[in-house]
């Protein structure tokens, strides 16, 4: 078979050329990329090639400027992991139960290009992509969060803020709900730095047995017996084409019609029929019956290029995929638009050739695939091989053929970093004199308000599972194995405002809050995960940023600890890199990393909220009250700039606080708690007097006898950390 003659000529063209034709091609690659591809591959590379490269080696699939910082960096290990972050989600350990050992899945992602530019279909999306990372771990999927960022509401760009918001709360709840995965968790921040990009970090938790975790790699037996790789889902078109590329580029306004077509197109209804504990877990568990090995991997960034190479490479092998026999939705689809669109509901099985026929009917017959959505179906594309080539056919021509890990590995590049200072000094002011008008001010800000007009769309109540419900508490608590006691409990943080004053603090921080929002309602922070949302990495600012972020979330986690393992880090076993979450203009995001909290409890009905339960109850304040009101919402409220001392986490308070509050909650001494946060104190006990819902009736008289020197609303707005107990 010959191959196909729609050869880019790299190797021939100056710079300048070879810049002006990927350019042209729509492919991100820098020219000394495309130079290193005929290097791996010893050839000019096809066209097809050229795209299934370009988006492997992006960003957003390949972590080029961001795998090293990680590596040197983040705590993946601990006592109670089963699998860290490695595959599409992390596992660690929930309980055994009937003879059985669990694990909690989670994975934790991005999807904030597309939703700036299509909203709903973007956050939508987002939402289908993680809980497929989950789904093809062999999980049930138990839960969503959505941590949320927007531009200011009341700003130069109102308009198209408020545009964006309702898009993607509706692309969320339309999404979530009809799927049937409850939203337990998520917040949401305001701040014109996110007026060209919004952040929309999705969060997704799963249970599964541990004999019965899938991995998304070709089994080894596939060296002794011949393997299929069988594509199932909706049928490919030119959705998404490009899409983890355009994840991986600076936004323009000019490029915005062009980058619509590079978001993908959602579908909750086929999904369900799929994943939830339909078709995909009646193919996992006659797999188990049968005693056969599969691999397992949802087809998402990168599209089907992406998700068939990286699961052969992860065991050892190569492939052979014939475009021909792949299932299309559109005529006339060129071999790189179906290999790198990245069309929605799609997964990649490889399974022993002697089971095919089998799997084909589950989905096909049983499950009726083609009849839920048109075109819809599982089909063997390709096969497994042992010479570790990736080998891709189209129309009796080789579009493709290079070496599998060639593919998979993409480049690293040590990038340039240079520190930045702050600016703003801490505000000089006169104190207000009447507390009680400012304190109203804080409350109606758009980043303390209640969040009731957004997770009241959402749907808890499906699967029947929630105990602690969002608004409810700082974390959301779900009962998810029949039978037993054991909860789950998720809470997600990170304040912008700390990460644009001070990177280092504003990872530790988020890492510190996330905890503690677990720890007040009772649950033993067990694992973390972190998206990490930065502008452009090439910019050597830019960099340092994401560099002290992700220096600052690794301290707290090793100093903090793994409750009951006394000097193991709370684990970070899942996560996601984010770059170029900056517009043409020049404006990038504030440093975000946001963090996502995983906690267990013995017996979910230990589980306190924070509404207040009775009058004539004793209040306690936990943690001391500092001069640590840098990025507050009090100096926004009354607006005096950001001021400079942000919160700084005390390692070993830290950790007396949320493993003291923990072991007054399990031993019934604590009936109401929250945490000491945004807005400070003051905020907390108002918080703890309306409830969730705004249907609290008691009031709070509050003594405050040590103002430790500080300024009475210092002392009240401070958000240094801590907790409220009643």
């Amino acid at each position: 078979m010959q191959l196909d003659d729609r050869i880019i000529p790299v190797s021939q063209l100056d710079d300048n050329e070879l810049a002006q034709q990927l350019s042209a091609l729509g492919v991100g690659l820098t020219t000394y990329e495309a130079r290193r591809i005929v290097e791996l591959i010893g050839r000019d590379p096809t066209l097809c090639e050229l795209h299934i490269f370009n988006v492997e080696w992006s960003e957003h699939c390949s972590y080029k400027s961001s795998k090293s910082t990680l590596a040197e960096f983040l705590p993946t290990e601990a006592p109670n992991v089963i699998l860290g972050p490695q595959e599409d989600a992390g596992i660690v350990f929930l309980t055994e139960y009937e003879g059985r050992r669990w694990g909690i899945v989670v994975a934790h992602e991005s999807h904030n290009h597309p939703s700036q530019v299509l909203p709903n279909e973007g956050a939508a999306t987002g939402i289908g992509g993680i809980v497929r990372d989950v789904d093809c771990m062999g999980a049930d999927v138990i839960a969503t969060a959505d941590p949320l960022r927007f531009g200011d509401p009341t700003g130069d760009n109102a308009e198209r803020t408020r545009w964006v918001v309702r898009g993607v709360v509706e692309g969320i709840w339309q999404y979530g709900n009809a799927l049937g995965v409850p939203n337990l968790a998520g917040d949401i921040y305001f701040s014109a730095s996110f007026d060209d990009n919004c952040l929309v970090n999705v969060v997704a938790l799963g249970i599964v047995p541990e004999d019965g975790i899938i991995h998304s790699a070709v089994p080894q037996e596939a060296a002794r017996e011949p393997y299929d790789l069988i594509l199932i889902g909706k049928p490919t078109d030119d959705s998404g084409f490009g899409g983890s590329a355009f994840a991986s580029k600076i936004l323009s306004d000019e490029e915005e019609g062009e980058d619509r077509g590079s978001v993908q197109v959602p579908d909750p209804f086929l999904k369900n029929v799929l994943l939830m504990k339909k078709a995909n877990k009646a193919v996992r568990e006659r797999a188990r019956e049968l005693g056969l090995k599969i691999g397992f991997k949802d087809i998402g960034g990168g599209g089907l290029a992406c998700g068939s190479s990286e699961i052969c490479a992860a065991g050892g092998f190569g492939a052979e995929i014939e475009l021909d026999k792949v299932h299309v939705g559109l005529p006339g689809l060129l071999p790189e638009t179906i290999m790198c669109a990245e069309t929605q509901e799609r997964y990649i099985l490889a399974v022993p050739r002697r089971f095919t026929d089998e799997v084909l009917r589950i989905y096909n017959e049983d499950w009726d695939l083609p009849n839920i959505y048109e075109g819809a179906c599982a089909r063997v594309i390709g096969r497994v091989t042992p010479d570790k080539i990736y080998r891709v056919t189209w129309q009796g021509k080789i579009v493709c053929e290079a070496p599998v890990d060639a593919v998979t590995s993409g480049i690293r590049y040590e990038r340039e970093e240079q520190p930045r200072a702050w600016s703003e000094a801490e505000p000089q002011f006169a104190m207000p004199a009447d507390l009680g008008e400012a304190l109203v001010k804080v409350l109606g800000h758009p980043n303390i308000c209640s969040r009731a007009y957004i997770y009241r769309e959402y749907d808890t109540e499906v699967q029947g599972n929630a105990v602690i419900r969002p608004g409810e508490a700082g974390a959301g608590l779900c009962a998810p194995l029949e039978g037993s006691t054991v909860g789950v409990a998720l809470a997600v943080d990170g304040n912008p405002f700390y990460g644009l004053i001070d990177p280092y603090w504003g990872g530790a921080t988020a890492v510190a809050e996330a905890m503690r929002n677990v720890a007040a309602i009772g649950a033993t922070p067990v694992a973390l995960t972190d998206c990490l949302n930065f502008g452009n990495p090439e910019n050597p600012q830019a960099f340092w940023e994401f560099r002290q972020g992700v220096r600052g979330l690794a301290d707290a986690a090793r100093n903090i600890g793994l409750k009951d393992y006394p000097g193991q880090p709370c684990p970070i076993i899942s996560g996601n890199v984010s770059f170029y979450n900056e517009s043409a203009r020049g404006h990038a995001v504030a440093p975000s990393p946001i963090i996502a909290c995983v906690g267990t409890m013995a017996d979910y009905s230990k589980a306190v909220t924070m509404q207040f339960k009775q009058a004539g109850a004793a209040l306690y304040m936990v943690g001391p009250r500092k001069d640590e009101l840098g990025g507050s919402a009090y100096y926004q409220a009354l607006g005096v700039g950001l001021g400079a001392n942000v919160p700084k986490v005390d390692w070993e308070l830290e950790r007396g606080m949320i493993f003291g509050i923990i072991d007054a909650i399990d031993a019934g001494c604590v009936s109401a708690c929250t945490d000491i946060s945004d807005g400070g104190l003051l905020v907390a006990v108002c918080e703890m007097m309306l409830g969730g819902f705004g249907s609290g009736k008691l009031g709070a008289e509050l003594v405050l006898a040590d103002n430790a020197g500080l300024r009475p609303d210092k002392l009240l707005f401070s958000e240094s950390s801590g907790f409220v107990i009643e």
